[in-house]
């Protein structure tokens, strides 16, 4: 029996955290046998809601450069039984050579580091602008894309000036954007990003 996948930090008052936003905004949007890109599996928690919500008719492709992180991912994924993925060693902004243009119809991205990883190992604005021009270039038209926007710390701020200025510059003929703040929650709180590819 193939147990439901629910991370253990989206059962705070209505989701209110970053991941709670992003999952909720994923359910709504990713029915079975869509087509699906994880681009930072991270700890897998993306992947593996992506996995559940496509079904066995669907495909999931999960990217990370750290093994660790696709070791962590594949463990999850096998805890619930999800084998509907296919997690690949290479770099987010790479992904256009695993999928053909306005194939996807979901893509998310955690842009940071992995929890509880080596601090100094974090995405950068020289790859993940590439890679979300790149997810445009996949999403098919009605695709979503959700970004979750990490940093302060050892990864600094430079990323999310980088993507904040990049997505408020697509022209909304090609895509709408909507970002989110945390107005009044301390110690740098992640910035939540969906983008909807006009159809």
């Amino acid at each position: 029996m193939i147990m439901s996948y629910k991370p253990q930090n989206e059962n705070s008052p209505m989701g209110l955290n970053t991941l709670g936003l992003a999952h909720d905004f994923i359910r709504r949007n990713v029915k079975p046998g869509t087509f699906c890109i994880d681009a930072t599996a991270g700890k897998g928690r993306d992947t593996a809601l992506l996995c559940q919500l496509a079904g066995q008719s669907g495909q999931v492709l999960a990217f990370d450069i750290q093994p660790e992180a696709l070791r962590q991912t594949a463990t999850l994924l096998a805890q619930y039984g999800l084998q509907n993925a296919k997690l690949i060693e290479d770099s987010h902004s790479n992904m256009a050579r695993y999928a053909a243009p306005e194939t996807v119809d979901c893509i998310v991205f955690n842009f940071g580091r992995l929890p509880g990883g080596d601090a100094q190992i974090f995405t950068t604005a020289q790859t993940s602008i590439p890679a979300v021009e790149a997810g445009l270039t996949l999403l098919k038209p009605g695709g979503v894309m959700s970004l979750s926007i990490y940093y302060g710390g050892a990864n600094g701020y430079a990323e999310r000036d980088a993507l904040l200025e990049y997505l408020s510059g697509i022209d909304d003929r090609k895509a709408s954007v909507l970002t989110s703040f945390w107005s009044n929650r301390p110690h740098d709180p992640p910035i939540q990003a969906f983008l909807w590819k006009n159809r």
